[in-house]
């Protein structure tokens, strides 16, 4: 008796079953990828200052600081402008706003401002304080007008306070020499900030 070859069929490779998967998968997936954004706001960290910087009298260089019990608006030249303290458990804010609005009417042509926090300080209250310095709105009539006040900022770490005497001094106490301390101790460079 003869032997008896079996055919030998080329196998196909059957995929409808992942093309079934594949119709269902792709429209859920790109009608799911639309709820899903990303909010990017550009910073523009504080390039390394060199050892001598040419002051100009009308040359401001906002810092706002962010500290425990206040928030202290300076310039880096001039020295503190105005420290608002904290009220209850969150920082003025509005009464940051209200400054920056008088510090750009002063300065209309500046846009750049330093934000310094110290390394405890929550996310939420640094961009609260971030949204005041860049811009306010205000209502004229029945529209809301946004007006842009110092968009261009920079983050930084906040200098620290050396000892306890330098924060009572800072905080008004004893002999009247809180400006100096708060200017020796705005003097102090930034970490972090090359």
């Amino acid at each position: 008796m003869r032997p008896r070859r079996l055919r030998k069929e080329v196998p196909h490779l059957e995929i409808t079953a992942f093309i079934n998967l594949i119709v269902v998968l792709v429209p859920f997936l790109l009608s799911t990828a639309v709820f899903t954004r990303l909010a990017v706001m550009d910073l523009q960290l504080p390039a390394q200052q060199s050892a001598v910087e040419q002051i100009k009298v009308d040359n401001l260089q906002l810092e706002v600081v962010i500290r425990k019990d206040a928030l202290e608006v300076g310039d880096r030249i001039g020295g503190l402008i105005q420290r608002i303290e904290r009220s209850g458990t969150e920082h003025d804010v509005k009464a940051l706003q209200q400054l920056m609005v008088m510090v750009k009417g002063k300065f209309p042509d500046k846009r750049e401002a330093t934000l310094l926090a110290e390394p405890d300080t929550s996310y939420d209250q640094l961009v609260q304080v971030m949204d005041a310095v860049r811009g306010t709105v205000t209502a004229q009539g029945p529209k809301l007008v946004r007006a842009e006040l110092f968009p261009n900022i920079s983050v930084g770490d906040a200098p620290l306070l050396k000892d306890v005497k330098d924060v009572k001094d800072v905080k008004g106490g004893n002999d009247g020499k809180a400006g100096k301390t708060l200017k020796a101790a705005a003097a102090t460079p930034a970490k972090g900030n090359s």
